[in-house]
């Protein structure tokens, strides 16, 4: 595996979690009365984005009728919406939202990625889950070189990154850092960056507005320009 293009066409025919073989595929054959048109993607579902990003954000999962309908990460359900649209108005989108593979979203100097690469029941995928998906964001940790901001929506997200950290051998602090909206934490090389999730559960309430999302990509792109280029 050595580059992300052969990282992801291999993540994209895993089926290391029986549990989660069995929803997605039934999710891709039952579908729902609104996407009964769609030829659902019902596999693991990819990363995104820049090869060269020096700003990485991870999720959770892919939701059941968003990236396990489209194929693309975060795309086809309302956290995407949140998520594209902060990432355009920071500039790193060339558009503000994402709706199918083939739409001609293109990222700049961003990457997405997610603990758990298929859609789990009730959003929730298991601790062994969590364990079989890690050493895809492990080799993509080191195949992107240039990263030098991690955003991680939510707060199991964060802790993905830092344990993923931890088997890399990279240093994490005692006491390990934590998760906060908008929190900033420095370990190099990288800075880390907390933001609650765009999920239904967060946006509905309130917990999260469009204007404290987009606030953290705007951190984000203020944290990378203080870093400068790297060549």
């Amino acid at each position: 595996m050595n580059t992300l293009a052969t990282l992801q066409r291999q993540l994209a025919s895993c089926s290391l979690c029986p549990r989660l073989v069995a929803y997605r595929g039934r999710i891709a054959h039952e579908k729902v009365k609104r996407y009964r048109d769609w030829e659902y993607w019902g596999k693991p579902v990819p990363s995104f984005g820049d090869p060269q990003a020096r700003l990485l954000v991870i999720g959770l999962a892919p939701a059941a009728h968003g990236g396990n309908r489209t194929g693309r990460i975060f795309t086809g359900d309302r956290s995407g919406d949140w998520l594209y649209g902060a990432l355009h108005d920071a500039g790193f989108a060339n558009q503000p939202t994402s709706i199918h593979k083939d739409d001609g979203l293109q990222l700049n100097d961003c990457y997405i990625t997610a603990a758990v690469h298929c859609a789990p029941p009730e959003n929730k995928p298991l601790p062994e889950e969590f364990t079989a998906c890690r050493p895809y964001l492990l080799r993509e940790l080191i195949l992107l070189q240039r990263v030098q901001v991690v955003l991680a929506l939510g707060q199991i997200a964060f802790a993905a990154y830092v344990a993923a950290r931890r088997d890399l051998g990279l240093a994490v602090p005692s006491p390990q850092p934590r998760f906060g909206h908008a929190s900033v934490h420095r370990l190099e090389p990288v800075t880390l960056i907390g933001s609650y999730h765009p999920s239904q559960q967060n946006t509905f309430t309130g917990r999260l507005t469009r204007e404290m999302f987009h606030s953290v990509f705007q951190q984000a792109r203020a944290a990378l320009d203080a870093r400068g280029v790297v060549l």
